[in-house]
């Protein structure tokens, strides 16, 4: 292998490393901090203690993970500004006969948007894509920086309407 080939795979094997770590270790702890504080700048929104539905497709991998991650984040209750979060775990084919809950925090790959609406629960997702595709109303991450996306079709839908104070630090898709 020459200097120039060996030097291009080792710049690309730095790159995958550098970038790998990003996307493998998310941390829910801070997104679920996020996503309270978020629910907190709903109009009549929930304060003190606050079930979030924690919604999770058993036949993928990843999605199991995930619950299982935001499940230890939330522990026994999670203060995050003026609610106390605390979650119950939500089978995907499940959402439409959920009660209890304020919220659900739908874990990536998962789409429950038709249900969610159906019962007009807000739906939170980690993944932008989530919010962006209308499947979530609000998208949040903590990382690298503090971002949130609200669909506003989404909001609209489960009948949602976020505080003007709110809507200045958020992106409205």
């Amino acid at each position: 292998m020459s200097k120039r080939n060996t030097r291009g795979a080792v710049a690309l094997c730095a790159l995958t490393l550098s970038v790998a770590p990003l996307s493998a270790h998310a941390d829910a702890a801070k997104d679920l901090q996020v996503a309270g504080r978020a629910l907190t700048f709903l109009e009549n929104g929930p304060t003190g203690k606050v079930v979030l539905g924690v919604v999770f497709d058993p036949s993928k991998p990843a999605s199991v993970s995930e619950k299982n991650a935001v499940m230890a984040a939330i522990g026994g209750g999670m203060s995050a500004g003026a609610v106390t979060l605390t979650a119950k775990p939500v089978e995907a084919s499940a959402v439409s006969g959920v009660s209890g809950v304020a919220a659900l925090y739908v874990t990536t790959g998962v789409n429950v948007g038709a249900a969610a609406k159906a019962k007009k629960l807000i739906t939170i997702g980690s993944d932008t894509s989530c919010a962006t595709s209308g499947a979530c109303v609000m998208s949040v991450s903590a990382d690298p920086k503090v971002e949130i996306v609200v669909n506003r079709a989404a909001a609209a839908a489960v009948g949602a309407v976020f505080k003007a104070a709110f809507r200045m630090m958020i992106r409205e898709v």
